[in-house]
């Protein structure tokens, strides 16, 4: 039997949960129908989930499909919970991005959109609510076109909307022909030479929709069932099988991760090669571990089930990796696990309540992380507090809500501030040599840093010989080098620059007569460490940073008669509007404005424009921060900007 690996993607409440119950049902995998709003679905099962009626985590559920497996997967729509969504991506075979027949197109789903074309993810759209009050068929479909992307093949026609009797009618559509020729040379001729049947236009289809080139549109109604079984045989006709060989070497990708009540760590996987076998001893992630597998559940007809081996094209919970992370390769690497949503943008503090241990708190929000790797920590031991990066304001609600319910902790938060970053202004460079000037570590640094082209990163390069000194110690230089970047002056990361290594030297290893090493006359690795962050620190100071605050590319839609109203909240708001744009009684405005200040502009659009205003937002850009007194974020390092206060700390850790 064939596998299918599907995604179920969509902005929040176009019906995501509601369709995969549906789906379930269609396919007799259960007898009733869970609800959202009942908090009974087979997929929120998290109590917050059932509580908020929105999906947090992606869940993994099976049904039987004729003579195909489909493996779905249930992600959430609201975009705080983006990397839920990022991590999923890389083991899918095809996705159903569902869209609201009311709603229409909106911002969520213009991003991930444009995240599947990227990708080559072959995608089915599903027009749920249809029979809602307001559902629309020619208005939808014509944004699905305009705003998403003019490749559309409509399924079908719908009736009935509005309704309870809201129907989907499968059948040719004319404009199918325009659409497939397009892609397909084949067919285009046939089209010329007047020879174009059906089934040459059923191949044309089925190919290039698995070569995500066009994309089928059905509509229909999770809540009813209309037009769910066309949409079943559209997934299974049209949408490619998982491929692999179950003979080749060893090659999977961790999308989940999810710790049992005894605190046992499980990982969700895609095997794309090979075959995996319960007591196998694997290799995983990139820094060479190795774990033993105690336990295999496979998903397949309905639910998983424990087994002896998991083979190429399916996904399974593994047990026994305790070092697992969410994007390790098992095995061969199939490809670098990519971020492809933007990194959070915002940062706040957890507060403790007073009852609550900083010990308990620091591994419960370790934990979380574990489980979402775009949830950054940073943890200050000498204010004894703990930052968390965000997307959204919703997160942090979730991450109040699951520390309280989950682990008994109440906290609390400060006000949610923007992760900004440094960038060089121009060149500088320090050095400061062995035994010289007050210098208490045995051994000579100097660094030149110069500027590097956005989205660089960071570049280690040497103007001293490299066997000049042993290679650890180059190796201690870089690698504190990397670590001290992570707080820049004002204590932002420096994401971009290049470093030089401009003078280096060393004490010779020393020994006294019948006695061993002499640490005191020799240079250890801990020198080097401890003396690069003095060095690179002045050099930075020399050469000048400058904070760059995060920025997003806005797009607004509202009445045009509130335009008058709007534009002037946008101003107070530092936001830029670049265009405007009339659409009859409407208008769009586009630009950019400071992540800081996107959530205030959410709130405030709908008393602004009727309530009629949509808002979308993506992270553009850092660009300098130019109103207000620049930001700087406190250091959680031994202050190398404080000479004295950084060698008291550190030559106090060194003698301990």
């Amino acid at each position: 039997m064939h596998v299918l690996n599907l995604g179920i993607l969509a902005h929040v409440d176009a019906g995501k949960t509601s369709l995969t119950e549906r789906l379930l049902h269609s396919a007799g995998v259960i007898d009733e129908i869970g609800s959202v709003d009942d908090g009974n679905t087979r997929t929120d099962t998290l109590a917050l989930e059932r509580q908020r009626g929105i999906t947090i985590k992606s869940a993994v559920v099976s049904f039987p499909l004729d003579g195909v497996t489909v493996n779905l997967i249930d992600t959430p729509g609201h975009p705080d919970f983006i990397a839920e969504v990022e991590r999923v991506l890389g083991v899918l075979d095809g996705v159903v991005l569902v869209v609201s027949a009311v709603e229409g197109v909106q911002a969520q789903t213009r991003v991930l959109m444009r995240t599947l074309q990227r990708l080559r993810i072959p995608t089915l759209l599903f027009v749920n609510k249809i029979d809602r009050r307001g559902a629309r068929y020619e208005e939808v479909l014509r944004a699905i076109s305009t705003r998403l992307t003019p490749a559309i093949v409509p399924m079908g026609t719908a009736t009935g909307l509005g309704t309870r009797r809201a129907r989907f009618t499968p059948g040719p559509v004319p404009a199918a022909l325009d659409v497939l020729a397009g892609h397909d040379d084949t067919l285009l001729s046939a089209y010329v030479e007047d020879t174009v049947t059906d089934a040459l236009l059923h191949t044309s289809l089925v190919a290039r929709t698995r070569e995500a080139l066009v994309h089928p549109v059905f509509f229909g109604s999770a809540a009813t069932g209309a037009g769910v079984d066309a949409l079943l045989a559209g997934i299974e006709e049209l949408l490619p099988p998982a491929d692999g060989d179950a003979e080749g070497p060893l090659s999977g990708t961790v999308f989940k991760v999810e710790r049992g009540p005894a605190g046992e760590k499980a990982a969700y996987a895609r095997l794309f090669s090979g075959t995996l076998r319960t007591r196998d001893r694997i290799p995983f992630g990139t820094d060479g571990a190795e774990g033993r597998i105690t336990a295999i559940s496979v998903f397949g007809q309905g639910t998983d089930t424990r087994g002896d081996a998991v083979v190429a094209g399916q996904i399974a919970r593994l047990w026994g990796l305790g070092d697992i992370r969410i994007g390790d390769a098992i095995g061969e690497p199939r490809k670098a696990y990519e971020h492809v949503f933007a990194p959070p943008t915002l940062e706040t503090v957890v507060v403790p309540g007073p009852d609550v241990n900083s010990g308990a708190l620091h591994l419960a929000l370790t934990q979380l992380a574990e489980q979402d790797p775009l949830i950054g920590l940073r943890h200050d031991e000498r204010r004894q507090e703990t930052s968390v990066s965000l997307y959204g304001e919703v997160q942090k609600e979730v991450i109040q809500a699951t520390l309280a319910e989950e682990y008994g902790l109440g906290v609390t938060f400060r006000e949610t501030t923007p992760l900004c970053v440094e960038r060089l202004v121009g060149t500088g460079q320090a050095v400061e040599f062995n035994k010289k000037n007050a210098n208490p570590f045995l051994a000579t640094v100097g660094l030149r840093v110069d500027p590097a082209p956005v989205g660089s990163g960071v570049a280690f390069r040497l103007e001293v010989e490299l066997g000049s000194m042993p290679y650890a110690f180059f190796k201690a230089v870089e690698d504190t080098v990397r670590e001290t970047l992570d707080q820049g002056p004002h204590g932002w990361r420096i994401p971009d620059c290049t470093v030089t290594m401009t003078h280096s030297g060393y004490s010779p290893r020393q020994s006294h007569a019948h006695q061993g090493f002499d640490k005191s006359m020799s240079s250890t690795g801990a020198d080097f460490r401890g003396l690069t962050p003095l060095v690179l620190v002045e050099a930075l100071r020399r050469a000048g940073t400058r904070v760059h605050e995060p920025m997003h590319r806005f797009r607004a839609e509202a009445p045009a008669d509130t335009l008058g109203a709007l534009l002037p909240v946008l101003a107070a708001l530092t936001a830029v509007p670049q265009t405007t744009e009339t659409r009859g009684a409407g208008c769009v405005l586009a630009g950019t404005v400071p992540a800081a200040r996107v959530h205030e502009l959410e709130q405030r659009l709908p008393g602004l424009t009727r309530g009629e205003g949509e808002l979308e937002s993506v992270f553009d850009h850092y660009a300098p921060v130019t109103h207000g007194t620049v930001p700087r974020r406190p250091r959680t390092d031994h202050n190398p900007l404080n000479r004295k206060e950084y060698l008291l700390n550190v030559t106090r850790r060194m003698a301990g």
